[in-house]
């Protein structure tokens, strides 16, 4: 019954990847044991599954119709684990999931290493990357998110925090330029910019009642590294619009000020998305439950030289 097992999951990882090399690839093993796998797979059933040719292979009739029986029954499968696993009072299994860089490292990553350090029989695997990755067929259980999330059809999601957008520059540059008094000042200095594929991100403010200003400050750096752009402004290079959990610890030491205090700041939310399931497993909802509680602190501003507090991520219900 095992053998079976297996060769189904080979099969419909070799359908969903499109080769049998890219399934091998996923599955860890090699291209010729994945061939043997669904040769002796077509023994065993007597039908020709894939259609094959030195360059592409397709499913047979025969083929689709068992692929789509294999998919109801592994469903099944996922969802009776699943079932299993939210009556257990002990948090055990792989956890994996998939995160932006940057801020999976600052942010959520020591969030979820805690987890793991409370609960060793958790099995813990992290992904980073800024890429949209596909949740069900990549086999992930969770993904973090920031700002608009379009449309996931089959998914399910949860607001973790708010992150707030700050205006920064360091002292030395405020010193020899100025500081802006308004939002419109902002024309008047150099910036340093983030673009991604030929693609220039203005900043936004908030305005009460009316759509957010829109402002593209005169420049000359234009990076598509949030960190890089963070420490081009502590040299004194421009001024920079970026998360305030990334510039917390330069804040806190100095070498970056803070401006507009007083002016309300553009927010995105952070969001957790996961496969719809009847039974969600406890690994699951107590990792969601565990960067609910951790993420608006591990994107807090707090400000140097005794000043309030700035909280820059606020939990949500």
């Amino acid at each position: 019954m095992n053998d079976r097992l297996n060769g189904v999951s080979v099969f419909v990882e070799a359908v969903e990847s499109d080769s049998f090399s890219a399934a091998a690839q996923r599955l860890n093993l090699s291209r010729s044991a994945v061939a043997k796998t669904i040769g002796r797979l077509e023994e065993r059933l007597g039908a020709r599954l894939f259609h094959r040719t030195t360059r592409s292979q397709t499913l047979t009739e025969d083929g689709q119709a068992f692929y789509e029986r294999c998919l109801r029954a592994l469903e099944e499968l996922r969802a009776g684990e699943a079932m299993l696993e939210s009556g257990r009072k002990e948090v055990a299994g792989r956890l994996r999931v998939s995160m932006p860089v940057l801020f999976g490292r600052r942010c959520a990553a020591p969030i979820l290493l805690k987890f793991a350090q409370d609960h060793p029989k958790l099995e813990l695997d992290l992904n980073f990357t800024d890429s949209r990755v596909d949740l069900v067929n990549d086999g992930f259980d969770l993904a973090i998110r920031n700002g608009p999330l379009g449309e996931w059809p089959g998914l399910m999601v949860r607001r973790l925090a708010h992150q707030l957008m700050t205006v920064c520059a360091s002292p030395g540059y405020l010193q020899v330029h100025g500081v802006p008094k308004t939002r419109e000042d902002l024309l008047d200095h150099t910036a340093i910019l983030y673009a991604r594929s030929g693609r220039v991100r203005s900043w936004l403010f908030p305005v009460e009642g009316a759509p957010d200003l829109e402002i593209m400050p005169r420049s000359r750096m234009r990076f598509d590294d949030l960190e890089m752009i963070a420490d081009a402004a502590v040299q004194g290079l421009g001024l920079v619009w970026l998360p305030c959990w990334l510039v917390r610890d330069r804040v806190r030491d100095g070498s970056l000020v803070c401006l507009f205090q007083n002016e309300s700041r553009l927010s995105f939310d952070c969001y957790a998305v996961w496969p719809q399931t009847p039974h969600l497993p406890l690994r699951v909802r107590l990792a969601l439950d565990a960067l609910a509680e951790g993420l608006p602190a591990a994107t807090r501003l707090d400000e140097a030289g005794g000043q309030p507090s700035d909280v820059c991520a606020t939990p949500l219900p």
